[in-house]
């Protein structure tokens, strides 16, 4: 049974206290040990969106399916598992996912093993896997139309260098892609330094191409492919200001305040804040919004209310771990008010998805053992 999680706004906002949206939790499952990452997908062609749970010490990669969340084993006898996301590639809605295992944040012990999983026939049943890379501290993977053709490659991020060390991890980060079909490790960038934590996929100019927005502890950075064939980078922000190893970013998305674009952040690496980033005719202006986490890392922003004004969901990992979402109180996202969303989830990830199918976007987060839905019931009335 689902518990129900409603949101109070504290004092009054320009935005109104009716307009903050209410949660049921639903809890799909308990036995993952080390929950990282959460991927929702229809992998059974249903018209449903399914979620894929990935536990960093489970050896079984599984899929629960929607809407009675039965458990199905889409890989077993894996080690370290950290990352995946997947990708219809022959638009035929079975799925093709690409996979990063064996990792360590100690580069030098990180493995870093990539492989393509293809569902035989039935996707209930255990995938064909096949290894397609090496690339030490393999740790984030993300999909992305990079030409605005249609057709997506898969992203690469490494954590760090394959030489370097806790806790300063000196040494440029080699940024990949592979092209679905021949797999071959191509070079975006080795520009990023340091630990590179974080990746989101955006249209960032609006012109049909998706470019690679990232955090590392060089701050913010966005990659684009251009016409030319040819990988640009441009700096956006610095990340918070502490010297070398306790500045830059951990994570980062993308959001939006009716026509006004934002950027929120997690700081620093696995870090204590969470951050917005507003644009102005000078740069990207820092506020930092809560200074008051331990072990940063889920991270999303979407319009969980419909009024044009995307919330920011955060939470963070460790002993009394917890999830909030963060509502601007103006247009101009000046002040933002903080919600409890589960004060018993330590979010290592959090995704926005609709999973019943209703029109209002849910949340589905992972951390510490769990995997739980969030149902969105809307603003209190």
């Amino acid at each position: 049974m689902g518990k129900w999680l409603v949101l109070f706004l504290v004092g009054a906002t320009a935005c109104g206290a009716d307009s903050v949206s209410q949660f049921r939790d639903h809890t799909i499952a308990e036995n993952l040990n080390g929950a990282y990452q959460v991927v929702a997908v229809d992998l059974n062609k249903d018209g449903h969106l399914d979620l894929i749970a990935l536990a960093t010490n489970v050896s079984e990669l599984v899929w629960f399916e929607n809407p009675n969340w039965e458990r199905h084993v889409i890989a077993s006898g894996l080690t370290f598992p950290i990352n995946l996301d997947a990708y219809d590639e022959r638009g035929n809605g079975e799925y093709t996912l690409v996979l990063a295992t064996q990792f360590s944040t100690e580069p030098t012990r990180s493995v870093g093993v990539v492989s393509v999983l293809d569902p035989d026939g039935d996707p209930r049943k255990p995938w064909i896997a096949r290894e397609i890379d090496r690339l030490p501290s393999t740790h984030r993977i993300r999909f992305a139309d990079i030409d605005g053709s249609g057709k997506k490659v898969a992203i690469n991020a490494p954590l760090a260098n394959a030489t370097a060390t806790s806790p300063d991890y000196k040494g440029k980060v080699q940024l990949v892609f592979y092209r679905p079909g021949d797999w071959k490790r191509e070079v975006i960038s080795d520009e990023i330094e340091g630990v590179f934590h974080g990746i989101s996929i955006i249209d960032w100019d609006g012109d049909g191409r998706q470019e690679i927005l990232t955090a590392s502890f060089l701050g913010t950075d966005v990659f684009k492919f251009g016409k030319d064939n040819r990988w640009t980078r441009t700096h956006l922000a610095a990340g918070n200001p502490d010297p070398w190893p306790k500045g830059g970013s951990s994570d980062v998305a993308p959001g939006h305040l009716g026509k006004r674009r934002f950027l929120c952040a997690l700081e620093p690496w696995h870090g204590n804040q969470v951050v917005v980033y507003r644009e102005t005719a000078k740069g990207w202006d820092r506020m930092v919004i809560d200074d008051t986490f331990l072990t940063a890392h889920g991270l999303a922003a979407a319009d969980l209310n419909g009024d044009g004004l995307d919330e920011i969901v955060a939470g963070y990992r460790g002993k009394g771990g917890r999830t909030y979402i963060y509502s601007a109180d103006d247009p101009e996202g000046t002040h933002w008010t903080r919600h409890d969303l589960d004060p018993k989830m330590p979010a290592a990830a959090c995704i926005v998805a609709d999973l019943n199918r209703d029109g209002r976007p849910d949340l589905a987060c992972t951390g510490g053992t769990s995997l739980k839905w969030y149902e969105n019931l809307g603003p209190a009335k």
